[in-house]
Order: structure tokens, then C-alpha cells, then sequence
């Protein structure tokens, strides 16, 4: 690509303290567009600022829109690291698929996150678990009243120095379980990343809340007993020393922490299950003690150990609300390979140069 970059008049004040989660940004951010019959044009580098948009712009009437998540981590030898950015670009290029948006080719993508990291290499926190967040998206800003396909796209690229996605940290959290509201259904967007999905999540998410729990836990959106994913996180159970997760067919996003943890267990030894879990299985699982742990994942929190489940008025406590042997060796053990503190023997860590 040839990126024209663009000064800023002047530059922020790092952060100091507490970072919080995509609450502060940095100085730049990545922009480009698309227009039928040209395709991507004008990438640019230009200063971090708020955006004309147009009120008929289509992305407001009718949510053609997507994003990904991933971070950029520093080493300790000051080397600046990428985690799996293929995959994202891979996923990113499926949720476009499914939006009817245009895909933006994956050299592209890790291209555009490359330069801008560069461009921002200062802004990477070196606290203990803070990162630079990344987050690419795409928005249909034709101007249109009718409902259709738009004809043209802007692609950007957003970057946000960051601590902990929650404030319990890397301690136990609780979840309630979700029986009347559904997130999604086979044939519809489950498994992409737009905004709509977690716009329809919210309901679920402060009822969660009203009650003490920090996330919801999803059920599938037919039979409403399928466990799916957490609101923010797919998610998994170590029961009777099996690792069990639900498996990739529509309705869950097909997350790169899922597939690398999965990795990782599997190196470890351990059986794996992609299968339908009922939440009635899960439940009698934690009351027998079969129930030995539970995490979700994402690359936000990276892992976040589960402590509690609620379901129908009644409580599991998962591991007498502790943080599990496993679930504490695959937190240590991903977070090493991203800040290159671990041997990265799948070649998933991507160096910025």
C-alpha cells in the first residue's frame, strides 16, 4: 500500500496510572475507503479525530458494520509483537462475507495494523498485562434512505493503550445464566463480529448486573438449553478432566484465544470436546464436583476464570471460587507467548518491525 501519512499539530500527554479499558486513545488511527467500480483508495496515517458522517449515512439506518479485536504487546528485549493478526484478518473477511461489505485482502490488514503500530510504537504500556487494544472496523457510509447494499465503505483502524478488561482482573467472576432472551440462531450473524450482535446482548447483560453477576452466559436460541458463549467471551469447562467447549457452527464467534488455548490443551495432553453442552449436564456437573474449572476467553480479557454460575434461582460455585491449576497455566502461558516471555512453538507471535 502506499500510505500518505499526516502530521498532528500537536501530540497528547501519555497516560499515567490506571489505564482502564479503550477509554483513552492514541494520536493516530488508520483510515481508507471503498467505492464500487475502484475498489480501496487513499490510505492514510492521519491525526486521531472525530468524524464528519452524514445523518442518511447508510451505517446508522441499517447496520452494515464490523470490527475485530486483537492487541500489540511489548517484549522485554523492546521488541513489538502481534498475536495471530491472520486470524483476525481471516474472521474480519467473513463477517464482511456475511454483511455483503467488501473484504479487505489480509496482507492488507496486518499491513495497515503494521504501519500504524509503528507509527504509535510509543504508546504501548510496559505495566504488568497492558497492551496496546487494536480495533479495525467498517462502516457503510453511502448516503441512502433504501435498504441495500452500499456502494461505498470506510475502513479505520483505532488503537488504545490498556489494563484489564475487568476489574476483577484475573480472579474469578460470576455469570448468569440466560434463559428467556437468545443471542443468535443458526443462519444468522452469531458468528460475526458487528455491533448489532452486541447491541442485542445488553438486555441479557443488565439484567446480569441487576443481580451481582458481571457477564451472561448464552444458551442456544432454539432449544434454550444448549450452552453457547459468554457475552464478551467464548467459554469452557474442564469436566471430569475433559476440556468441553461449544463447537463452531453459526452461532458462536470463532475466537483466536478459543483456538489457541485449544492448542494448548491439546499439546498438554488433555481430551477436548467441541460438542452441544446442556446446561442442565453443566449444572448436575458442579453439584457432583465433576465441575473442576471454568474460563471464558477473548483476546480483551485474555482469560477470566468463572466462579460462579446462576441458573433458574439456583448457584454453582465453580472450584471454591478460585482460580484453577489450568486455567492459571493457560493464562501464564498465553500471555507469555504474546510478551515473548514463552517459547512460541506454533509461530503465532508476529514481530513488528
Amino acid at each position: 500500500m502506499n500510505i500518505r501519512f499526516e502530521q498532528a499539530e500537536t501530540l497528547k500527554e501519555k497516560p499515567q496510572g490506571a489505564l482502564g479499558f479503550g477509554k483513552k486513545f492514541t494520536d493516530y488511527m488508520f483510515v481508507m475507503d471503498w467505492k464500487e467500480g475502484k475498489g480501496w483508495h487513499d490510505e492514510r496515517i492521519v491525526p486521531y479525530a472525530p468524524m464528519i458522517i452524514d445523518p442518511a449515512a447508510m451505517v446508522l439506518h441499517y447496520a452494515q458494520e464490523t470490527f475485530e479485536g486483537l492487541k500489540a504487546y511489548r517484549g522485554k528485549n523492546g521488541e513489538v509483537y502481534l498475536f495471530r493478526p491472520d486470524m483476525n484478518a481471516k474472521r474480519f473477511e467473513k463477517s464482511n462475507e456475511r454483511m455483503c461489505m467488501p473484504s479487505v485482502p489480509e496482507e492488507m490488514f496486518v499491513e495497515a495494523i503494521k504501519e500504524l503500530v509503528k507509527v504509535e510504537e510509543a504508546w504501548i504500556p510496559t505495566g504488568e498485562g497492558e497492551s496496546l487494544y487494536i480495533r479495525p472496523f467498517m462502516y457503510a457510509n453511502e448516503v441512502a434512505l433504501g435498504v441495500d447494499q452500499a456502494d461505498n465503505y470506510r475502513f479505520i483502524i483505532v488503537l488504545s493503550p490498556v489494563g484489564a478488561y475487568y476489574p476483577e482482573g484475573v480472579n474469578p467472576i460470576k455469570i448468569y445464566v440466560e434463559d428467556e432472551l437468545t443471542r443468535a440462531t443458526v443462519g444468522g450473524t452469531g458468528f460475526v463480529k458487528c455491533g448489532g450482535n452486541y447491541a442485542g446482548s445488553l438486555a441479557g447483560q443488565m439484567k446480569a448486573k441487576k443481580l451481582g453477576y458481571t457477564q451472561v452466559l448464552w444458551l442456544d436460541g432454539v432449544h434454550r438449553k444448549y450452552v453457547e458463549e459468554v457475552g464478551s467471551m467464548n467459554v469452557m469447562f474442564l469436566i471430569d478432566d475433559v476440556v468441553v467447549t461449544a463447537p463452531i457452527e453459526g452461532t458462536v464467534l470463532a475466537g483466536v484465544t478459543r483456538d489457541s488455548i485449544l492448542q494448548l490443551v491439546k499439546d498438554w495432553g488433555y481430551k477436548v470436546e467441541e460438542r452441544h453442552l446442556e446446561i442442565y449436564e453443566l449444572m448436575k456437573a458442579g453439584k457432583e464436583g465433576r465441575l473442576q474449572e471454568a474460563w471464558g476467553t477473548g483476546t480483551a480479557a485474555v482469560i477470566s476464570p468463572i466462579g460462579e454460575l446462576f441458573y433458574k434461582g439456583e448457584k454453582v460455585e465453580v472450584n471454591e471460587f478460585k482460580t484453577g491449576e489450568l486455567t492459571q497455566k493457560l493464562y501464564d502461558t498465553l500471555t507469555g507467548i504474546q510478551w515473548g516471555d514463552v517459547e512460541d512453538e506454533h509461530n503465532w507471535r508476529v514481530v513488528v518491525k
